[in-house]
């Protein structure tokens, strides 16, 4: 039964034709990026930022706004289809390692599990995916998705899985090892947060037990002092790609807003439930405290 809890990578989108400048301002919060190429339908390029550890932030953008292509054209039609384009920019998806040789197969395996836990959703059959390298490289994997990912809220508050068909150091590489080497001391994913209103919680709560296949270690439920609100918060520890034994696991956290705070509530009103933020691993020597914005997100900062 292959895995469905390692964390392969986490995507942040940036307006039309922003993928370099985008680059730039990652690389003024202290991470190393590199040219990832466009991918094989021609609609997006991306960048990298790989960790130590193995999973990567990929951040993308469209290469063109839909109305660069004629009305009613294939591309046309492709661009206005694509899971990327109903979304708001930011953290909007993240990925588990998928396994695209499984019998049966992953949303086989996926769909049966949240079938026993009553829920609705269900896991698209898988489709081819690629990109070529700037240097050329042709890189081929898998997904596996949930089947309206490409809705407004789809794809933000449940994984989607990329398995590699070549082999993920050419679509994830390592070396030299410079390239995972960060100046603001980034050493991995320490969490993702996945905000969820009181209505949903323990719906998606339970589909996400479902897919990683294990219950959170972690349940929490916290009163607030100066109000009746409450938060309930789970957590998961995930793996890591290539079978490494993590000093750190990765967390996946899914928690109710404080409605206290305007972002929070806000983000909740206007997206349900979906992936909030991301906290980074950082060496304490790299000085990096508190969180960071992204041009559409946020990045906390977990010292080690």
């Amino acid at each position: 039964m292959p895995s469905t809890r390692a964390l392969d990578h986490i995507v942040h989108l940036t307006p039309p034709e922003t993928i370099h400048d985008t680059a730039q301002q990652f690389r003024q919060l202290g991470f190393y990026v590199i040219a990832g190429g466009t991918h094989a339908d021609g609609l997006t390029a991306n960048s990298l930022i790989i960790f130590p550890d193995g999973p990567y932030l990929e951040l993308i953008s469209f290469t063109h706004p839909e109305s660069h292509y004629p009305p009613s054209s294939p591309f046309h039609d492709a661009r206005r289809s694509h899971p990327w384009a109903n979304k708001g920019f930011g953290w909007v998806a993240y990925s588990f390692l998928g396994a695209p040789h499984a019998t049966p197969t992953l949303s086989a395996i996926l769909n049966g599990r949240l079938q026993e836990v009553g829920s609705g959703t269900r896991y698209a059959p898988e489709v081819a995916g690629g990109r070529r390298r700037p240097d050329g490289v042709e890189l081929k994997w898998e997904i596996t998705a949930p089947a309206r990912w490409a809705e407004k809220e789809g794809g933000t508050r449940l994984p989607f899985f990329c398995g590699d068909v070549t082999p993920r150091e050419l679509r994830v590489p390592t070396r030299p090892r410079s390239i995972t080497v960060h100046p603001n001391g980034a050493q991995g994913i320490a969490f993702l947060c996945v905000l969820a209103p009181s209505s949903t919680f323990e719906a998606i709560s339970a589909e996400l037990i479902a897919i990683v296949g294990e219950a959170p270690i972690v349940k929490k439920y916290s009163a607030m002092t100066t109000t009746t609100t409450t938060t309930s918060e789970h957590v998961w520890l995930l793996d890591l790609p290539g079978n490494v034994t993590p000093k750190r696991h990765p967390q996946l956290v899914l928690r109710e807003p404080d409605m206290r705070d305007e972002v929070e509530a806000h983000f909740v009103e206007t997206h349900g439930a979906g992936l909030f933020e991301i906290g980074v691993r950082v060496d304490e020597s790299g000085g990096k405290r508190g969180s960071s914005e992204t041009p559409f997100g946020r990045v906390v900062w977990v010292p080690v």
